[in-house]
């Protein structure tokens, strides 16, 4: 008797919406490297387009500074955009920055693809493709997951939405820095890299 020959998952996400379970959102992110996958809290498979290099651009100065800060105080572990965890609701998210606390990290385990755990702090990045809507929803469910701390910047608007647990949103506009306040503790985000990167597109134009 043959055995059976197994194929990997390759799914065009671009006209279905699709519900998978834990195990088979595991598979298919095996499967397609290549793409940014998210999973809702329901279960529904989301598609993320990558990030244009002016975006990306902003998200590496976002990251760097993160890196640097933690590096200096060793208070806990950062994370990019290629990283993914499970909020207690279900939903499998990659913000642009994670931050975790070292006490979390204790009990931590990382043999698990993405396991299950509420950071202290993220940063979401608007880019030119994204819905402001969408974002704001995913900010929401960050905070009401028991994020302590959560940075939307759209730097179409040039603005940001601070969003803390158990309070309302705070919208800032051209703020020049970002304090961390009692998360992360003495950091200071340095906006003038992202509100005034320079417009790719219009250089290629000249």
């Amino acid at each position: 008797m043959e055995s059976l020959q197994t194929f990997p998952l390759l799914v065009d996400t671009s006209r279905i919406t699709l519900r998978l379970n834990h195990n088979e959102f595991e598979q298919l992110c095996q499967d397609n490297p290549e793409l940014r996958l998210e999973l809702s809290a329901t279960g529904e498979l989301i598609a993320m387009t990558p990030a244009a290099l002016e975006s990306s651009g902003k998200n590496f100065d976002l990251a760097a500074q993160v890196a640097y800060w933690n590096l200096k105080t060793k208070q806990g572990r950062g994370f990019d955009s290629s990283g993914g965890f499970t909020l207690p609701s279900g939903a499998v998210k990659s913000p642009d920055v994670t931050w975790i606390q070292n006490s979390k990290l204790v009990n931590l385990s990382f043999d698990v693809t993405f396991p299950i755990v509420v950071p202290d702090f993220v940063i979401e990045l608007r880019s030119k493709t994204d819905n402001l809507k969408t974002l704001q929803a995913k900010m929401l469910e960050y905070q009401a997951n028991g994020v302590r701390l959560g940075w939307l910047i759209n730097s179409q608007n040039n603005e940001v939405e601070i969003y803390r647990l158990g309070q309302e949103v705070e919208v800032l506009q051209s703020p020049r820095t970002l304090s961390g306040e009692d998360v992360l503790a003495g950091f200071i985000l340095d906006l003038s890299s992202i509100f005034d990167f320079p417009n790719l597109e219009d250089k290629s134009k000249q």
